[in-house]
């Protein structure tokens, strides 16, 4: 599956290989808090930021329970966040802070590119296989501009 994640003002747009808006993430008031919407406007999961800009965290939830707890290790030698939930370990890697691939289990499962639009913005081009993609998968394209995206301007 292959997703384009892309900032648009406080919010981030999620599209298909067909331009078709699959998903939205939309910031919650004045708080660190971004929902994930499906097409029908219905939230799926929440993440949200914590931590400082040198030592991110994020917290996925999903019914308002935690379900995947999110930590940066490094922003600079060992580009890499960490996310732990239920049954799940991921590592989403990378060796330059624009290119991550998404390990499951130490099994790679799929990659975000970060792309430069022709106004200096970021979006991010997220591949995963079929099986292994489930709707919280965008988040760590937001986490990832979240913790990184500043720093790739």
């Amino acid at each position: 599956m292959e997703l384009l994640v892309a900032p648009k003002g406080n919010k981030y747009v999620v599209e298909d290989n067909n331009h078709r808006v699959i998903y939205s993430v939309k910031k919650k008031g004045f708080s660190a808090k971004y929902n994930l919407y499906d097409a029908s406007d219905y939230v799926l999961y929440t993440l949200i930021q914590e931590g400082d800009e040198r030592k991110p965290s994020f917290t996925i939830l999903l019914n308002d329970g935690v379900f995947l707890k999110m930590v940066c290790k490094s922003l600079f030698l060992d580009p890499t966040i960490y996310a732990e939930g239920k049954d799940m370990k991921y590592s989403i890697a990378s060796k330059d802070r624009r290119n991550f691939d998404i390990i499951l289990n130490d099994n790679t499962v799929g990659k975000i590119r970060t792309k430069k639009t022709m106004t200096g913005d970021s979006h991010y081009d997220i591949e995963i296989e079929n099986k292994f993609f489930d709707d919280y998968i965008p988040l760590f394209a937001v986490a990832i501009d979240k913790a990184f995206g500043e720093m790739n301007k």
